[in-house]
C-alpha cells in the first residue's frame, strides 16, 4: 500500500480497497456455535477486520458461541481478540482457547473443566502387608508419615490404568486392578479446582521394591496393623476411612466397584463403567 493512498477505515479498522471480505475459517459445533482454529499467520489489524465481518455473518446465521483456538504461533492475536470481547476459557501446552457469546441472552458456554482427577492405590500382599511410601515433596514431607501411592490421572487415561502406573512409577511394583473401593470429592484444592480422588484396590504381581528416587523418599511393605496405628490415621478422616474399608475388605465384608467395558452413547467410543458386580450377580441369581 503506497503512502499516498490510505486504506479506508471501517469500524476503526483499516480495510484494503477492492479486497473481498471473508469469514474466518470455522467449523460448526453441535450447539449452534462455531469453532475457529487459526492455522494461517495473520496481521492483527487484518484479523480484527475479518473477525468483525465474521461476527456480522454469524449473527445473521443465528450462531451463538464462538470458540477461538489460538496456537502458540498466533500469540499476537490474543490481545486483539480480548479487546474485541473474547475471554479466556482454557489453555493447553500448545494453544489458548478463547470464547465469545454472540446473543444478548445469558451465555450457555460451559465453564472449563471443574475437577482434577487423582487416584490412590491400596496394594495388599498375601502377608496382609500394605505398600506404602514417604514422599520427598508435598504437605507430608518430613513428617514420618507412610501413605499409599497417589497421583494424577493423565488426559485420556483410565482410572484403573493410572493407579497401576502410579504404583509402578513410585515403587517398581507390578499390579493388577481389582476394584475402586471408594472415592472422595473436595473443593478448592488445586488452583480453585475441585478434586475427585479414587481409591483403588490392586493385587501385586511382583514384590521387590525399587523406589522412584526423584519423588519418593522411602517405600516398603508395612504390616497393615502398623499402618493403621499411625497417629495420622486417627487424626485424618480420609486416612481413617481408607484403613477401615481395607479392614472390611480383608474380612470379605466389603465390595467395591469393578470395571465393565462399554461404548459411549454419543460416538461409540470405548469406555468403562464401574459397578458392583457381586451385588448384580446376587440379584440375578
Amino acid at each position: 500500500m503506497s503512502e499516498d493512498h490510505e486504506a479506508p477505515m471501517i469500524n476503526g479498522v483499516e480495510h484494503e480497497t477492492g479486497k473481498e471480505e471473508e469469514v474466518l475459517p470455522f467449523e460448526e459445533d453441535d450447539y449452534g456455535g462455531v469453532i475457529v482454529e487459526m492455522k494461517t499467520p495473520m496481521d492483527p489489524k487484518c484479523f480484527i477486520a475479518t473477525l468483525r465481518y465474521s461476527f456480522t455473518q454469524w449473527r445473521l446465521q443465528g450462531k451463538k458461541g464462538v470458540w477461538l483456538n489460538l496456537p502458540l504461533t498466533h500469540v499476537n492475536l490474543v490481545e486483539p481478540a480480548v479487546k474485541e470481547g473474547f475471554r479466556y476459557h482454557h489453555a493447553e501446552p500448545t494453544y489458548l482457547m478463547l470464547v465469545y457469546w454472540i446473543p444478548k441472552a445469558d451465555s450457555t458456554i460451559p465453564l472449563n473443566a471443574s475437577h482434577r482427577v487423582r487416584v490412590g492405590a491400596v496394594v495388599l500382599n498375601p502377608n496382609n502387608e500394605i505398600l506404602v511410601v514417604q514422599e520427598k515433596y508435598g504437605t507430608l514431607r518430613g513428617l514420618d508419615v507412610w501413605k499409599i501411592p497417589t497421583g494424577v490421572v493423565d488426559v485420556g487415561e483410565e482410572i484403573f490404568t493410572a493407579a497401576i502406573r502410579e504404583v509402578k512409577e513410585e515403587t517398581g511394583i507390578d499390579t493388577e486392578f481389582l476394584e475402586i473401593l471408594a472415592f472422595c470429592q473436595t473443593h478448592k484444592s488445586f488452583f480453585a479446582k475441585s478434586d475427585l480422588f479414587f481409591i483403588c484396590l490392586l493385587r501385586p504381581t511382583s514384590f521387590d521394591i525399587q523406589k522412584q528416587d526423584s519423588e519418593i523418599e522411602a517405600a516398603q511393605w508395612m504390616r497393615f496393623e502398623d499402618s493403621a496405628s499411625q497417629p495420622i490415621t486417627h487424626k485424618n478422616g480420609l486416612f481413617k476411612e481408607i484403613h477401615r474399608i481395607c479392614s472390611m475388605k480383608m474380612e470379605k465384608s466389603y465390595t467395591g466397584f469393578s470395571t465393565k467395558s462399554i461404548t459411549t452413547f454419543f460416538d461409540d467410543k470405548l469406555g468403562h463403567l464401574y459397578l458392583n458386580k457381586q451385588e448384580m450377580s446376587n440379584h440375578i441369581s
